[in-house]
């Protein structure tokens, strides 16, 4: 399968360099940009094809192939008209990367009956550990939604969600990123208050959220469990959690999530 890009910013750029020779060869992958200076980058240090504007990138992915939208949200109204009828004519599958933009919105966008899926990648996607929720619309066939799943795969990890719980999980593995960053920092304070170095605490502190991620992934533990496992009977993480919970931290997460929930669906 033939992949284009249209757009080659840091979302565009992580998945070209964790896709090109693992889910598709460098040659059969083409990218596009405003003014082509970061296409050429990419291009150059990846080995794909970079293209003179979008509707190349269009023509040369041709039918069967995916045309990924890695623009910014309020720029898409303007990057697909000019695409309509080459899109209308190739047949390409169309995947948006744009936060916030409904299959309705985007379908209102593309020709009639266009094939769309709808994808929302993390930006772990950078360090090739993210995480993509995809969907895709009536006129999409199954082959097509495990197409892009393969694709960003190759970055991480891509699950097929109804697009009824996307807000759910923007916030869960789109905006907690944001949050966990923020736990790390907080503890690397208060180590930094006990003496130990900044950097040093951030780098312990990183690790070991890498570490419990990779622990309840890989060995299908329950989070509670990985707690249990933890907690020694009047030892100190137990003490730690108490402190955690009177501070009011599974209620403080609870809101924090549905606020982005909520924020979520008043953009959209």
């Amino acid at each position: 399968m033939k992949v284009g890009f249209i757009g080659a910013g840091n979302m565009a750029g992580a998945i070209v360099r964790g896709a090109a020779g693992k889910a598709v060869a460098p040659q059969d992958v083409v990218v596009s940009s405003l003014h082509g200076r970061s296409a050429q980058a990419l291009a150059a240090e990846t080995g794909v094809a970079a293209a003179s504007d979008n509707l190349e990138v269009v023509e040369r992915v041709g039918p069967g192939g995916l045309v990924v939208l890695a623009v910014k949200p309020h720029l898409v109204a303007e990057v697909v008209p000019p695409l309509r009828d080459a899109l209308a004519a190739q047949g390409s599958l169309v995947a948006s990367l744009a936060a916030g933009l409904t299959l309705p919105t985007l379908e209102s966008l593309l020709p009639d009956g266009q094939a769309v899926v709808r994808v929302m990648p993390n930006v772990n996607a950078l360090v090739g550990a993210g995480m993509a929720a995809v969907c895709g619309n009536a006129a999409t066939t199954e082959d097509q939604v495990r197409s892009v799943v393969a694709l960003f795969e190759s970055v991480g990890a891509a699950t097929v969600l109804p697009e009824r719980l996307f807000p759910a999980y923007a916030a869960v593995a789109g905006s907690a990123p944001a949050w966990s960053a923020l736990f790390v920092e907080a503890l690397a304070r208060a180590a930094v208050k006990n003496g130990m170095p900044k950097a040093q605490a951030v780098s312990i502190a990183a690790q070991m959220l890498l570490g419990t991620a990779r622990t309840l992934l890989e060995t299908d533990t329950a989070p509670t469990q990985l707690a249990d496992m933890v907690s020694s009977p009047g030892g100190t993480t137990i003490a730690g959690t108490v402190a955690l919970e009177d501070a009011g931290f599974s209620a403080a997460v609870a809101r924090c999530v549905q606020a982005a929930i909520d924020r979520d669906r008043e953009l959209a």
